[in-house]
Formats: structure tokens, sequence, C-alpha cells
């Protein structure tokens, strides 16, 4: 077998490396595998919050050390933060500024709504801060309530101990709900910072809350809304590591599917998309794989290190 052309190999987690019900199959888990021994780093990439990540973490391995290197780095938090994997701790953290983030809490108190602000928890000791301006949506209580997640809830964001430590304010809400809140953001904050609105990877069973009541109308699908710091991208986080090591933009491999999986997919020497990848993503890859419930990962990693892409 050859050796591969590349060196850092980005794994986007939601619709790429995971499958419809949420996990690595066995096939991806071993050609995650295969990539490493084959000297690639596997880097996830996600925009997830860190300890959202751990399953997948797990099961890849990705808290291991690989040859040569001192540290183990994930990228979480829709390239936010860079988190050695090995030790929990942040390497590096591109936060919201506090002034951006206390204006976008503004308008979401207007809309009679309540943002989520992602903490580095390595930083504050906790993972989101709720601001009481508006009711918790059911996409969100259910995330929490299965997620290993601290969460805390304040009145203002004047009682936010940690201004310092905010990577991301989000939502999550259905269709008609999201629609609303995109367009009011992206209209006031459009030049300011990254805004990404996209529909959550669900199952069935996922739009079903605990009570055994829809998290969303029949006919809507779960959205959800992340606004940054405008330099933020998983790219930006890929590209550190990158330069870190002295690896040129050529040999860096990137797997993606979704909107913010698109600055990675543009900026790697090769992106590839999912066969499940929203049509920017497709268009921007220079290779496109199978489906995320089709092994997709590991069909793009068995075709890297054949050499044929």
């Amino acid at each position: 077998m050859p050796s591969p052309k590349y060196d850092i190999l980005a794994l986007d987690l939601d619709g790429t490396l995971l499958g419809p019900d949420g996990a690595v199959s066995q096939a991806n888990i071993d050609a995650v595998d295969k990539a490493r021994r084959a000297g690639i780093e596997v880097v996830l990439c996600t925009g997830r919050g860190y300890r959202e990540s751990g399953e997948a973490i797990d099961a890849i391995r990705a808290d291991r050390i690989a040859a040569g290197r001192s540290i183990a780095p994930v990228v979480v938090s829709g390239g936010a933060m860079i988190v050695d994997a090995s030790r929990d701790r942040t390497m590096h953290r591109w936060p919201l500024g506090e002034s951006l983030a206390s204006e976008l809490c503004e308008l979401f108190a207007e809309m009679g709504r309540a943002p989520l602000l992602l903490k580095d928890f390595d930083a504050a000791g906790f993972d989101y801060l709720v601001i009481n301006s508006g009711p918790v949506e059911p996409p969100t209580q259910w995330w929490f309530e299965h997620m290993p997640v601290e969460v805390r809830f304040v009145s203002s964001l004047a009682e936010d101990e940690h201004p310092e430590h905010t990577v991301r304010v989000g939502f999550a809400a259905g269709t008609d709900t999201m629609c609303q809140m995109s367009d009011a953001v992206r209209e006031r904050f459009g030049r300011r910072a990254v805004i990404h609105a996209f529909a959550a990877v669900s199952s069935v069973e996922d739009r079903v809350g605990p009570d055994g009541r829809p998290l969303v109308g029949k006919d809507e699908n779960i959205h959800l809304l992340e606004v940054f710091d405008a330099q933020v991208s998983k790219w930006t986080a890929i590209h550190r590591l990158a330069l870190e090591q002295g690896i040129p933009r050529a040999r860096v491999a990137a797997i993606g599917d979704e909107i913010n999986d698109l600055a990675m997919i543009e900026g790697a020497g090769l992106g590839i998309a999912m066969g499940n990848a929203i049509p920017q993503v497709a268009k921007a890859a220079q290779r496109q794989t199978l489906h995320h419930a089709d092994d997709g990962v590991a069909h793009a990693i068995e075709r890297i290190l054949t050499g044929e892409w």
C-alpha cells in the first residue's frame, strides 16, 4: 500500500462519523484505526461541545496520543476550541466577545427567547449558561437531559461570572421559530459574527421528549442556530494544528456534510463530502463518499489509503 498523501484527516461527527443511530459503526472504527497505523493523525472536528463528544472520543480512542505527538487534539464547539483529549485540557479557545454576546442576549430577550451560552468547561467549570428571557425549548430540554453537561440558569447576563469563557451563543427549536430567529440574528449581526443555522441530525425517536410529547410540531424539524466570533471555523482550528506541525494545507484531508463543515472542506487539500451532504458542501468538495448510514467515512479512508484519492 502506498504512503498516504495526507498527514491529517479531520472528521466531522453528526452526519459523518456517526450513523443515523448516533453511534460510530465498527467499520468506521476499524477504518480510523487503519488510517492511524498508516501514519495519519485523525482529528475529530465537531460542532458539539467537548463533553458532548465523549462517546465518539471513546469509540475511536481519540484521547490516545499518536506516535511523535505530545497531545491528542480534538476540535470542538464548531471550531471555537481545541482540546487535548488525553488530559481533558483546553489548548486554544476563540471566545465570543463580551459585547457581542451581550447584544445577542438582548435580541433574544426582545424576542422572548432563551439563549444558550456554551462555555469552556475546563475554564468555567460548567457547560451551558441559559438566560431565562424566554422558555427553554423542548429540543434543548431533551439535549440537557441526555447529555453529560452541567447547566446553569440565570435571569440576566449580568449574573454570568465567566463572560470571558463563552465560545458560542446558540438556540434550538422547530422550523418556524428558528426561521424567525435566524433572520433576526443575521440582519443584526451578519457582518460581525459567524452564523450557522441548520437542521439537526436526529432519528424519529429523538423527536419525542421524555414525557412522550413531540419535541416539535408534526410538520417541523429541529433546527440549530449557532453564533461565533468572526474568526471561528473548523478550518481555522485544523489549520492551526497543521501549522504547528509544519504540515502544508495540501496534506490535510477533511470529511463533512453540513454548513459548519464548509470552511474545512474548502480549506483542506482534499475535501470529501458525505453522500448525505448539503448541496453547498457537495459542490465545494473534490470527492464524495457514501451516506453516513453506509459507512461513508470507512469508504473514504479506504480510497485515501489505496492512493486512489
